[in-house]
């Protein structure tokens, strides 16, 4: 049996000691923050209320949220929210997937239980598009 199932489908600022950042900012919270915006708009509902998996979305070369830890058996479906970029995501030591390009996603099945790193096959070096799921038994 193989170790996951993969299918790809088609500021306001606060004050001078908090650092304030502007739209096209790196900092991961903003940018995962304008992401579910995204998905929002995109989907009509957030993230959170997609039936039977868990969701991570990608944009500006990251995934949001990089790091989840879930049950054994459970689907993550990567989506890409970018407006021109596509992305792939590889698991471990597994095949890297097709791109997915916006608004198409890529679903994995996590039936082995530890830390399993992923990546964009495209991005994880030079943007260091890198994340974890932890699959617990």
């Amino acid at each position: 049996m193989k170790p996951f199932a993969i299918s790809v489908l088609a500021v306001a600022a606060l004050g001078a000691a908090v650092p304030v950042f502007a739209r096209g900012s790196k900092d991961p919270a903003v940018i995962c923050a304008e992401a579910e915006e995204r998905y929002d708009d995109r989907f009509g509902a957030p993230s959170a209320e997609a039936d039977g998996v868990t969701v991570v979305t990608m944009y500006k070369y990251n995934f949001c949220p990089a790091q989840i830890t879930v049950p054994v058996g459970t689907t993550v479906r990567w989506v890409n929210v970018d407006k021109r970029t596509s992305h792939s995501v590889q698991v471990g030591s597994n095949p890297e997937s097709d791109r997915a390009f916006p608004e198409e996603h890529i679903e994995f099945t996590f039936l082995v239980p530890g830390d399993q790193d992923y990546l964009c096959g495209p991005h994880w070096e030079t943007q260091k598009m890198i994340g974890m799921v932890t699959v617990e038994e």
